[in-house]
């Protein structure tokens, strides 16, 4: 057990005594001399306030990822290497290329926006030395230009590696490694400030036995939606248990042969960007919506365990996971069970979650050859929006053309993201046709009862999860859109 927060900033350890534990990491730079990293939206949106994380890989190497400081808690950066704008630029003020590019490609305007642009372009520096359009793209989306110069941030991001791939960090790393390796723990870390307790542990038995013992606390792996609770809605959160540093739980492991089907083995504190680069290759169309999930920033802290605990209606990965059938294994004190995601859900934010009880894997089971899935994603923009509904289809068809099993999953249309049941089976036993699926598009009404929020009113959901299901059958045969005469008689 610990009393402070230690981690390494400016080329030096630091170490913070008896700070309220749900401070974010904006909220301490701004009041301890490091005003660059700005307070745009403190909702994790517009990335004004991006720094950078450093922590060690098990091969020894630095890993760097862009985050959001501002729903970020202070205690989860323990051990780890923090950057700042401050620290681009060496001690003789020498920029550093990705400060040079932005000023040689006119990259800053108001200058406000300036400082998360150029941090997440230093990630992107370290991660990709030679980003295409489609990467820098991605690695930006998470900020906003507000004086709309995105054009020669983006020249800045073509450019910052002209001068060569090796920076003043590259050439520091093994200091840079001993440092971190000084301020590495063993054990729990617990910090308690502001009549607040966090707790950090490092097995998932300790991980059991803390949430048991705390059974009103609240478990936080990327906090990408707990920070929220605090910075918009204000909320005291007494007692927080971290994930994230349980090493268990950042494992993916793939079921090949031993099971009647291959499925995915999650943990629960498995980052976005950690799951990607698998489902890419195991399941490239929930990848593609994995990919919508957030920015970067986002991606890098936010988990696929966590958004399924959490169970927003709007969650986009539920959706897919219904479809595919995952279920979830939950964890209370060390007594094991699983659980259907299917049954999981009970009401609105409401779930099967005992007391204590927390979701350590998330158990996806891979589509069989001859399998149709699908899923999508519906909202005003591409990037860093939340659905107005988000379907997903599994399709199974027996010999004669006939839907054998259609499982479903929609979000935004109801309280708890759910399968479509009655849709489900009035498709069952009936050929994969247009007319089949126009004739159950109306059997919809009966799952599901949408409401109208700022996102969309609920003729639209209701339209939208119904065409949805007819996109699914283009999709699978390549056919194309019947007429709407067609479609309803």
């Amino acid at each position: 057990m610990t009393g402070s927060v230690r981690f390494v900033l400016g080329g030096r350890v630091v170490e913070v005594r008896d700070a309220d534990p749900t401070t974010t990491v904006l909220q301490w730079l701004r009041a301890h001399g490091r005003p660059g990293t700005k307070e745009g939206c403190a909702e994790g949106d517009c990335g004004a306030c991006t720094v950078v994380l450093g922590d060690l890989t098990p091969n020894g190497k630095i890993r760097y990822r862009a985050v959001n400081a501002c729903i970020l808690f202070l205690p989860m950066i323990d051990g780890k290497l923090l950057l700042t704008v401050e620290d681009l630029a060496s001690e003789d003020g020498e920029l550093h290329p990705v400060q040079k590019a932005m000023v040689v490609k006119h990259g800053s305007q108001c200058g406000f926006c300036t400082p998360g642009f150029a941090m997440a372009l230093f990630a992107l520096y370290h991660n990709d030395r030679n980003p295409d359009d489609d990467a820098i793209h991605d690695a930006l989306a998470g900020n906003l230009c507000r004086c709309t110069g995105y054009r020669p941030i983006l020249d800045a991001a073509r450019a910052m590696t002209a001068e060569g791939n090796e920076d003043r960090f590259d050439r520091a790393e093994a200091g840079i490694v001993a440092l971190l390796e000084s301020v590495r723990r063993e054990g729990t870390v617990s910090v308690s400030g502001a009549g607040k307790a966090f707790y950090a542990p490092r097995t998932v038995d300790e991980l059991a036995k803390l949430a048991a013992e705390h059974s009103d606390a609240t478990l936080v792996a990327g906090a990408t939606d707990v920070g929220l609770w605090v910075t918009k809605q204000g909320r005291r959160l007494p007692t927080l248990i971290h994930l994230a540093e349980v090493a268990e739980l950042h494992r993916i492991e793939e079921s090949d042969g031993q099971l009647e089907i291959g499925r995915l083995e999650v943990g629960a504190a498995v980052t976005y960007t950690e799951l990607l680069p698998v489902l890419q290759r195991r399941i490239p169309e929930l990848a593609e919506l994995v990919s919508r999930i957030g920015a970067a920033q986002v991606r890098n802290s936010g988990t696929l365990g966590g958004n399924v605990a959490n169970g927003s209606p709007i969650g986009d990965s539920m959706p897919a996971l219904l479809a595919l059938g995952a279920s979830l294994a939950l964890n209370h004190g060390g007594t094991r069970r699983e659980v259907p995601l299917d049954r999981f859900y009970h009401g609105y934010r409401k779930s099967d979650l005992k007391p204590g009880e927390l979701v350590e894997r998330v158990l996806i089971p891979i589509p069989k050859d001859g399998q149709r899935f699908a899923t999508w994603k519906v909202s005003k923009r591409r990037d860093q929006d939340i659905s107005a509904v988000c379907a997903a289809f599994l399709l199974t068809l027996d010999e004669g053309g006939k839907v054998a099993e259609l499982r479903t999953g929609y979000g935004g249309v109801a309280a708890i993201p759910a399968r479509a049941k009655a849709l489900e089976a009035a498709l069952v036993g009936q050929p994969w046709t247009a007319e089949a699926v126009a004739a159950a598009m109306p059997v919809l009404d009966q799952d599901f009862q949408p409401i109208t929020d700022m996102r969309a009113s609920d003729r639209y959901r209701a339209l939208v999860a119904k065409n949805l299901l007819m996109r699914f059958y283009l999709h699978t045969t390549g056919a194309e859109a019947p007429s709407l005469e067609a479609a309803h008689g």
